[in-house]
């Protein structure tokens, strides 16, 4: 199967205070204690440098698209586009760059989005009604073989465009400009036509075999997705969308903790990047007494938990060294190793909860990176521990690499991405877009409430989280 293909499995496989009163349970106490940390850290500058550097220096400069992944040369990833838009007000305000030249290159971007070919064409074209290819190619933007026109990834892509809107706010023709075309962009979009089984909203379609069999079902990343179709001004889904997603979730309790359930844990992850959901509710978190920032802090200390028990023994997990979410992986293969029988994948959604444990002893930054602002205490000291322990070996030029395996130490079998590094582990040779994002992103939003503020101000996000019932926290201040 071809890496595209793989990445395109992810989602058909994961199928399947103001105002607010908290119930007296609603926040389990964590089991493990953790150390104080702070938002001024050097640690985190350098961090957050280093993957700031994987979107402004890789990025396509003649027309703004990302790769989905480096230094394997790669198509560009729709959504690590949308990453990197986001991206670029944080290069910004941290002083890596002027802002000049994030306008600039977020005009070539979004000029270079609202011009490319769309139609129900199976090549030469970026996208059709609104939508864009899962992958494009990073020289033409056309879609790159046979993926999907993916509902998600766009709407990652136009919620990067979004933080822009807000960000260049001024009268000059540069600013007015990047809102005039994140505004194109967003009003293009049909969400309607995406909803063939409506209210719920399709994965996907194909030019040759129409829309994907599987909508957007149960607690996943597509929390996003169904704000922005229910927020849209022109093609808006109907508001009964919500609620009847909201009736397909499973509340479960897995390490002790309560909570909406997806075992990989950029699930948890992707649309807080750009949404503040802390202190706000829709009547299904009314109803659990919690809202979905606790919802997220708590499948984060399962996920340390699981670590802890470590069942299926793996090397090197503990209280500081844990993470599971979809990545990259050493091989595809099942094998007799150091006297058990393992499975071993490349890249796969990777993840621990009730629905499913999928673990191969690969260890993934951005699990733990991704959920910095959940839970602070457990999370840096986690990318800390990673980078002590294991050095240049898994953070190097652009920060983390995107995986890393303690356990396989020795293998004569052909790895399909990175190396065996000795005293180390398998190292993944690549850095992923899709993961490289939410690091840097969660991590601002931690330290400076950056993409959650700009975010808070935009008319489609509010409209979004209206129409789909949600109240209290900073809504409740939004005329």
């Amino acid at each position: 199967m071809t890496a595209p293909a793989m990445r395109g499995l992810r989602r058909a496989l994961l199928v399947g205070l103001s105002g607010l009163t908290f119930v007296a349970c609603a926040r389990p106490i964590p089991v493990v204690s953790a150390p104080t940390v702070s938002r001024d850290d050097p640690f985190l500058d350098t961090v957050q440098t280093r993957t700031f550097g994987f979107f402004w220096q890789l990025a396509n400069p003649q027309n703004g698209l990302v790769p989905d992944r480096a230094p394997t040369p790669s198509f560009s990833s729709v959504a690590a586009i949308g990453f990197g838009l986001a991206a670029y007000p944080v290069g910004v305000e941290r002083g890596w760059i002027t802002r000049t030249q994030a306008r600039d290159r977020v005009l070539t971007t979004l000029r270079f989005l609202w011009n490319a070919p769309q139609g129900p064409q199976a090549s030469g074209i970026a996208g059709h009604m609104g939508f864009f290819y899962h992958f494009l190619d990073m020289q033409t933007g056309h879609r790159f073989q046979q993926v999907e026109l993916s509902t998600i990834d766009t709407a990652l892509l136009i919620a990067g465009a979004l933080v822009c809107r807000e960000y260049f706010d001024g009268s000059d023709a540069g600013d007015v400009e990047v809102r005039a075309l994140t505004d194109s962009l967003y009003r293009r979009i049909d969400w309607r036509w995406a909803s063939p089984r409506a209210p719920l909203v399709s994965m996907g379609w194909y030019p040759d075999r129409g829309f994907h069999t599987y909508d957007w079902k149960g607690y996943n990343e597509a929390m996003l997705l169904y704000i922005l179709a229910l927020g849209s001004p022109t093609h808006a889904v109907d508001s009964t969308a919500w609620p009847a997603w909201t009736s397909t979730y499973k509340w479960t309790t897995f390490q002790g903790q309560p909570h909406l359930g997806f075992p990989p844990l950029f699930g948890h992850q992707y649309s807080h990047v750009f949404i503040d959901f802390n202190r706000i509710q829709d009547e299904y978190m009314r109803g659990r007494g919690i809202d979905y920032f606790e919802n997220s802090r708590r499948a984060t200390y399962s996920q340390r938990t699981y670590a802890i028990a470590n069942p299926g023994q793996w090397h090197m997990y503990s209280d500081s060294l844990w993470g599971l979410t979809a990545s990259d992986g050493p091989i595809d293969t099942t094998i007799v190793y150091e006297g058990r029988t393992r499975q071993f994948r490349t890249y796969s959604a990777r993840g621990a909860g009730t629905e499913y444990i999928f673990d191969d002893g690969t260890l993934v930054p951005t699990a733990a990176g991704g959920s910095v602002p959940f839970a602070p205490e457990i999370t840096v000291p986690a990318l800390k521990a990673m980078r002590r322990t294991f050095g240049d070996a898994v953070f190097s030029t652009y920060g983390f690499l995107d995986a890393f395996n303690p356990t396989l130490r020795l293998t004569t079998l052909p790895l399909r991405h990175g190396r065996i590094v000795p005293g180390v582990g398998w190292v993944d040779g690549d850095y992923l877009g899709i993961d490289q994002g939410p690091i840097l992103l969660m991590i601002e939003n931690w330290r400076s409430d950056l993409i959650w503020r700009l975010m808070r101000k935009s008319p489609y996000i509010i409209q979004g989280l209206r129409r789909a019932g949600f109240s209290g926290g900073w809504l409740a201040n939004v005329p």
